[in-house]
């Protein structure tokens, strides 16, 4: 039995290799359409002036109408912006929260009273017109997610009353937050039943 020995040829490592450049098709509708267009021809003697679109916008720079402050509690996030306004009749502020008045937003009086709390620690309730956007969290955090923003937006506002703000408490965010859950318990330290028997 004779064997047949196979040699392979080894190609140097370093060699380039030319890609194939893709070919295009030449269709033959394609070439009469580019022989028939044809550039307008223009009139001896007349230049044609084409005329470039100007808008007339003007920019206008807008004052800040109004001194904003992020507020938050818990997983509530509060943005608040407060516009000064001439004092007006009555002593119920003029706080919007997201859309709607805060006595409807919060029904319960408590809520409310941590809302106005930072206006009426100013004396100023009825000084301000306060829009909120609220989100995340429960009432609760919400409330004072919202008194933790007018607070900061009264320092942009006048940064004097800090020093009243801060001896009342309503600047320091509150770092509480809900425990992260750990595996192999229920909750973040609530572990299972375990029965000795």
């Amino acid at each position: 039995m004779a064997e047949t020995k196979k040699t392979k040829k080894i190609l140097p490592i370093a060699k380039k290799v030319k890609k194939a450049k893709p070919v295009k098709k030449k269709t033959p509708g394609h070439k009469a359409a580019s022989k028939t267009a044809k550039k307008p021809a223009s009139r001896p003697g007349k230049i044609a002036i084409s005329k470039k679109a100007t808008s007339s916008k003007k920019t206008v720079s807008k004052e800040k109408s109004y001194f904003a402050g992020v507020g938050r509690r818990k997983r509530a996030i509060a943005r608040v912006r407060l516009v000064t306004a001439r004092p007006f009749e009555g002593e119920v502020g003029r706080i919007e929260i997201n859309g709607r008045g805060y006595q409807q937003y919060f029904s319960g009086v408590a809520a409310q009273q941590i809302v106005e709390s930072s206006l009426r620690r100013l004396k100023s309730l009825n000084r301000f017109e306060v829009s909120v956007k609220v989100r995340g969290g429960g009432l609760a955090a919400q409330a004072e997610a919202v008194r933790h923003g007018i607070a900061r937006a009264l320092i942009v506002f006048n940064p004097d009353f800090r020093k009243k703000l801060r001896r009342a408490g309503f600047l320091t965010r509150d770092p509480r937050e809900k425990e992260r859950r750990k595996f192999g318990l229920k909750k973040a330290r609530r572990a299972p039943q375990w029965s000795k028997r």
